[in-house]
Order: structure tokens, then C-alpha cells, then sequence
């Protein structure tokens, strides 16, 4: 089998995992469990609580002392058979910790993945830039085909997602040990200073103005993504609620019309190379801001009948929103830091985009819609939207006038090397 149908596979299930319960888990806490936003908001933030050390711990550690690839393969089997025992859980407290345990095995993998993929493909000669989107795209089809598998199975909701994810968890981490090589990327000499031996080099990155205000921006822009995978799916099934909705195919199939926003990622994905190399990473970035705000926007003024169109174009630009940032960011990366801490770079991308950002979304707008959204038991999901675009805006305006990068038409071409 080939390299690129290897990583492909591998591609596919990652997100297949994940993409079988993230997006209905809100209908599981909300409808199922009868819990509160602020007790969601916190079972939420568990993904973030997880991505805050582990992305960046278990990069150092590929980077240091095991294979990636060995690593990856551990980590989803422990995840897989955590994700088993979920269903088993009442008590929200007691689920947030059982989840966040699972988060702890899941988070650190999709960095991960990201390093095994770009490894792999660097040693059998592959250029990166324009080989790896098409690769990437497919955990994007993996996201959707989980998505229409727990709906159209009937386990929206329900424990049987859970199973779904934890059955393909387990078997991908016993497919990675099949998987090329990839060693650790550095031997620790005797010399070594002490931060060396324990892998935090790639701490000083943050001494870079660039990177250190990447990073931040990374933290703030994860806070928006996880909004719309927090609370997407719920929106639109409390359209239940007003009777000329009730029955409508938007309600019926929820999570279907939400995975509009991974189809819409599977094309943006593959038009990231054109737009690198046409307007530069700090642009790209820029667009996917502005997307958000877009994102946001139409979910605030959609509904079901007559405003369908602006629920399926909130869907559209996610794929922007998403893609333009998170798989170019990856690739920012890639292009400015040494091979030698390539894998900890990568995990400290994740701890603030997935980590410090995704916590402050989750738990923050928990609380926010809790107190502030919430009358009667009616969720005011108009100005819950508006709020969350005025956010993405201002990131945008701050993220033109703050980051200061000059765009070279060549810039993506060191990925190869």
C-alpha cells in the first residue's frame, strides 16, 4: 500500500473519532441528561483543559524519546477504551472527568498526526505544501461520514456514539504501529542543558515576537471554534420548540446539515496551497477571521424555512473559517521553526488554539450564555450568535493591525526542506 493511501487512512480515522460525538454532545447533555449550559460549558472545556499540556508534553516526548508514530498508536487505544465506558456515566461532574481523561489520550494525536504526516512524506521526497491538504482533507470526509453515521444510525444522543468512536479509536491505534518509522528527531547528548533534556527548547519560541503574537492569536481564534461545535447542533434542534419548525428537515437531521460546514472544509482545504501562495499566511489568517464573523453572523439571523439559505452559507464559510487558519497555522509552523523541535512547535499550536483557547471559549460562554441568554428556559440564540461575531471582530481588527508579516510568493516552498 502506498505511502499516501497510508496517511490517508490514517487521516480519515483520526477525525472519524472525533467527528462521531463532538458535534451532538450537547444534544446528549442537553436533551439526554437534562444538564445546564454552565455544566456543558464545563464538560466542554475538559477538551481544552486536556489540549493545554498534553499536545505540547507529548511532542517533546516524540521529539526526545519515542517513535511518533508508537505514541499515536497508545494513545487512541487508551482513548478508545475510555470513550467504552462514557455511556456509563450520570453525574455530570463525574462525566466531565471521565471525558476529560479521554480528551487527555485524543487532544496530543491530531498534533501528532499532523508531525507522522509530515515526517513520512519529507523522507520519501513529497512536497509538503501541495501533498498534504489532499491528505488532510480526507479526516475532513471522516468527520462528515461519522456525522451521518451517528445520525442516520440513530445514536444521536445516545450512547451508541460513543461506541461508534470508541470502536474506531481502538482500531486506529492498533493501525498506526503499522505505519512508517518516525524516531525521535533528536539524540540528548551529555551536554545537554537541563531544558534541553527535558524538551522545553521549544518554549523560546514564545521569545519570538511573531510566533509568541501567532501563539496568542491562536488562543483567541480556538475560543470562537469551539462555540459553533459546542452549540451548532443544539441551535438547531431547539427549533423543535416553535411549532412551524417542529418537523422540519433541519430539526429531523441536525447534525447532517452540520456537516455543510466539513464538506465546505474539504474544498477549502484544497484550495489552501493557491491562497498561500497567492496572498501570503498573515491574509489566509486574516480571511479565516472574517469568516468567523460571517459564521456567526448568518447562524444569528437562519432559520429552517425562509432562512435556510443564510444556515447553509453559515455552513459554507465555517470551511474557510476552520481550514484557513488551523491547517495554515499548522504550515506557519512548519516554515519557522527548527526540524529539531518540529513536533513540541506543533504541540504548542495545539495547547493554545485547542488548549488555552478551546477552555476559554467552553467554560466562558457556558457562563456568559447561562447568565446573560437564558430567560424562562428560552435560549436566546439571536444574540447569542451576535455576541460571538462581535468577538471574531475585533480579533480581526487587532489581529490586521498587530501581526506584521511580509508576504513571500516562495514562503510555502520551505516546508520541503
Amino acid at each position: 500500500m502506498g505511502i499516501k493511501i497510508r496517511l490517508t487512512i490514517m487521516s480519515f480515522l483520526q477525525f472519524f473519532v472525533w467527528g462521531a460525538w463532538l458535534i451532538t454532545v450537547g444534544d446528549y447533555c442537553f436533551v439526554t441528561k437534562h444538564w445546564t449550559f454552565e455544566q456543558f460549558g464545563m464538560i466542554f472545556s475538559t477538551l481544552g483543559a486536556s489540549s493545554i499540556i498534553m499536545p505540547a508534553l507529548t511532542g517533546i516526548i516524540a521529539d526526545k524519546w519515542i517513535n511518533a508514530e508508537k505514541l499515536y498508536g497508545i494513545l487512541h487505544i487508551l482513548g478508545g477504551l475510555i470513550l467504552f465506558c462514557i455511556p456509563q456515566i450520570d453525574n455530570p461532574t463525574s462525566f466531565c472527568w471521565v471525558i476529560f481523561a479521554a480528551m487527555i489520550c485524543y487532544m496530543p494525536t491530531i498534533s501528532l498526526s499532523n508531525s507522522i504526516a509530515y515526517t513520512i512524506l519529507k523522507n520519501n521526497k513529497y512536497d509538503v505544501v501541495k501533498v498534504f491538504p489532499p491528505i488532510r482533507v480526507w479526516g475532513t470526509i471522516g468527520f462528515i461520514a461519522a456525522m451521518w453515521t451517528t445520525n442516520l444510525s440513530g445514536s444521536k444522543a445516545s450512547a451508541g456514539m460513543f461506541y461508534i468512536s470508541s470502536a474506531a479509536a481502538i482500531f486506529l491505534g492498533l493501525y498506526s504501529f503499522f505505519l512508517p518509522k518516525c524516531p525521535p528527531q533528536k539524540l540528548i547528548s551529555q551536554n545537554a542543558s537541563l531544558a534541553q533534556k527535558l524538551g522545553l527548547d521549544a518554549f523560546k519560541l514564545f521569545g519570538t515576537y511573531k510566533i509568541a503574537l501567532f501563539f496568542v492569536f491562536s488562543m483567541l481564534l480556538g475560543a470562537a471554534l469551539q462555540l459553533t461545535n459546542m452549540y451548532g447542533n443544539s441551535f438547531l434542534s431547539d427549533f423543535e420548540k416553535i411549532p412551524a419548525y417542529a418537523d422540519s428537515f433541519v430539526v429531523k437531521y441536525s447534525t447532517i446539515i452540520m456537516s455543510i460546514s466539513q464538506i465546505s472544509e474539504t474544498l477549502f482545504i484544497l484550495a489552501i496551497p493557491f491562497f498561500l501562495k497567492r496572498f501570503g499566511i498573515k491574509q489566509v489568517m486574516l480571511f479565516s477571521m472574517l469568516a468567523w464573523v460571517l459564521r456567526f453572523g448568518f447562524f444569528a439571523f437562519g432559520d429552517p424555512t425562509g432562512g435556510l439559505w443564510m444556515i447553509i452559507m453559515s455552513c459554507i464559510v465555517y470551511g474557510m473559517a476552520f481550514d484557513f487558519f488551523n491547517i495554515s497555522g499548522s504550515l506557519f509552523i512548519e516554515t519557522t521553526t527548527d526540524s529539531k523541535i518540529r513536533s513540541s512547535a506543533q504541540g504548542l499550536f495545539m495547547m493554545m488554539s485547542n488548549g488555552f483557547g478551546a477552555f476559554l471559549g467552553s467554560y466562558g460562554s457556558g457562563w456568559l450564555i447561562n447568565k446573560y441568554f437564558v430567560a424562562n428556559g428560552v435560549n436566546d440564540w439571536r444574540n447569542i450568535w451576535l455576541s460571538f461575531a462581535c468577538y471574531a471582530l475585533v480579533i480581526a481588527i487587532a489581529f490586521a493591525l498587530l501581526f506584521k508579516h511580509k508576504h513571500d510568493p516562495n514562503e510555502v516552498k520551505n516546508v520541503q526542506h
